[in-house]
């Protein structure tokens, strides 16, 4: 595989090879007014994500991140040099919460290339990306599989 350090900003059809492996720029602390906020928008009222006392004795021990908010944050940071030049979003499949995040959590993205093919349209092609997001131990914390209608540089006057 090879692996691209960080972020470039040619994320354009053309620019995407099956196999690359991108480790994305930022990362992101899980504040616990992430979780709550989004938590409640979405109307989860799973106690192990508001009742700390009660999670005291969970297995846990503590509050858990809703898997909903890990995944946002992976994707988000992904996006940026996934889906800068996204014509639309096609699907998101295989999504494993594979261990748990806690507020103070730092999380990280990386994604790869697993495959590319043309779309039914001229300026665009479809790329599909396998993301994960680990912890600051290096844990991964979860993995999707997501398709992406990406545009083709050269339909849109830009540098590959």
């Amino acid at each position: 595989m090879d692996m691209v350090s960080l972020t470039a900003p040619g994320s354009y059809f053309e620019a995407f090879e099956v196999g690359l492996v991108m480790r994305h720029a930022r990362g992101k602390t899980v504040e616990p007014l992430e979780n709550v906020l989004l938590t409640n928008l979405v109307m989860n009222t799973a106690a192990g994500h508001f009742d700390e006392h009660m999670m005291k004795t969970a297995p846990f021990g503590r509050r858990v991140v809703f898997g909903g908010v890990t995944t946002a944050l992976v994707i988000g940071m992904a996006s940026q040099d996934t889906a800068e030049n996204a014509l639309a979003e096609l699907s998101m499949t295989g999504l494993r919460l594979k261990s748990p995040v806690f507020h103070g959590d730092t999380l990280y993205a990386y994604s790869e290339v697993l495959a590319k093919e043309d779309a039914d349209r001229d300026d665009a092609g479809i790329v599909t990306f396998r993301h994960w997001g680990v912890n600051q131990d290096d844990v991964v914390v979860c993995e999707c599989v997501r398709r992406v209608l990406v545009k083709r540089a050269s339909a849109y006057g830009a540098a590959a």
